[in-house]
C-alpha cells in the first residue's frame, strides 16, 4: 500500500491519536516521522509545530532519510475547558489566544512547510504527490458551553480543509480532515473508568469511546483513497453533543 521508503510526517505521534497512526503506517511499511514535545522511538523529532525551525527538522529528517515527505497526518492539539465569563470574571485572552495558536496557527504551520516539501516528489500515475490529513473535531460542529477556544480552533481547521485542497489540486496534494468525537486519549487518561463509561453510553452506536486505532484506520482510508478530498469526516458513532 505504501512501497518503498515512503515516509510522513505524524505530529503529536508520540501517544494518543497519532500514536495509532504511526502504528499503521508502519504495518503498512511505510515510516512515520513524528513530531511531538515529549520523546518518541526514533526516527523522531522532539519538539513544537509552532516552531518552525522544529517542522523544518522532521521535514528534514524524511528527505534525507527517505528520500522525501509523502504526506502529513497532523494529530498535535491541546485541550481546553473554560467559560467565556466564569466567577472570577472574563477569561484570560492569553488562554484562548494559546488554544488558537497551538490547534490552528499549528496546523497551518506545519502544512505550509510540509506542502513546500511534498511538491518537490514526482508525481504517480494519477498525478498524485502526497497527502495531507488534518485533525478537526466534532466540537467544530457541537460546540458544548466551555468549549468557546477548543471549538474555535477546530472550526478553523475544518475551515482551512476545502481551501487548501482547492489550493493544491492542480498540484497534486489532497487535503482532508477527520472530526473524532469521544475517543479514548490521553485527554481524558485521567478520569475515572466509571466516567470515560459513562462518557461512553453517550455515543448512539457503538455505545463507547473511540479508540485510536478506529481513528487511525480512517486516516489510512484517506491516504489510500485517492477519491477522497476537500472534505471533513465526522468519527463519532452518530453522537450530537449537548450543550
Amino acid at each position: 500500500m505504501f512501497p518503498g521508503r515512503k515516509a510522513f510526517l505524524v505530529t503529536g505521534g508520540a501517544s494518543g491519536l497519532g500514536a495509532a497512526v504511526a502504528a499503521a503506517l508502519r504495518a503498512r511499511g511505510a515510516t512515520p516521522i513524528v513530531l511531538d514535545l515529549q520523546a518518541a522511538p526514533p526516527p523522531s523529532v522532539q519538539g513544537s509545530v509552532l516552531v518552525h525551525g522544529d517542522v523544518q527538522r522532521a521535514i528534514h529528517l524524511a528527505v534525507s532519510e527517505f528520500g522525501g515527505l509523502h504526506g502529513v497526518v497532523h494529530c498535535a492539539g491541546v485541550g481546553s475547558a473554560g467559560r467565556t465569563v466564569g466567577r472570577d470574571g472574563p477569561m484570560p485572552l492569553e488562554s484562548f489566544e494559546r488554544v488558537i495558536q497551538v490547534n490552528l496557527t499549528g496546523a497551518f504551520n506545519v502544512v505550509r512547510l510540509a506542502a513546500a516539501s511534498i511538491l518537490q516528489n514526482e508525481p504517480d500515475a494519477e498525478g498524485q504527490r502526497g497527502v495531507i490529513v488534518l485533525t478537526s473535531s466534532i466540537a467544530a460542529f457541537d460546540g458544548q458551553i466551555g468549549q468557546a477556544a477548543y471549538a474555535a480552533s477546530k472550526a478553523g481547521v475544518a475551515g482551512l480543509t476545502l481551501p487548501l485542497a482547492r489550493e493544491f489540486a492542480s498540484k497534486g496534494i489532497r487535503v482532508a480532515s477527520i472530526a473524532p468525537g469521544l475517543f479514548d486519549t490521553p485527554l481524558l487518561a485521567s478520569l475515572p473508568a466509571q466516567v470515560k463509561a459513562e462518557l461512553g453510553q453517550t455515543v448512539p452506536f457503538p455505545p463507547r469511546l473511540g479508540r485510536p486505532e478506529e481513528f487511525a484506520q480512517l486516516a489510512m482510508a484517506i491516504l489510500e483513497n485517492p477519491m477522497i478530498n476537500g472534505e471533513v469526516i465526522r468519527l463519532d458513532g452518530a453522537l450530537r453533543m449537548r450543550p
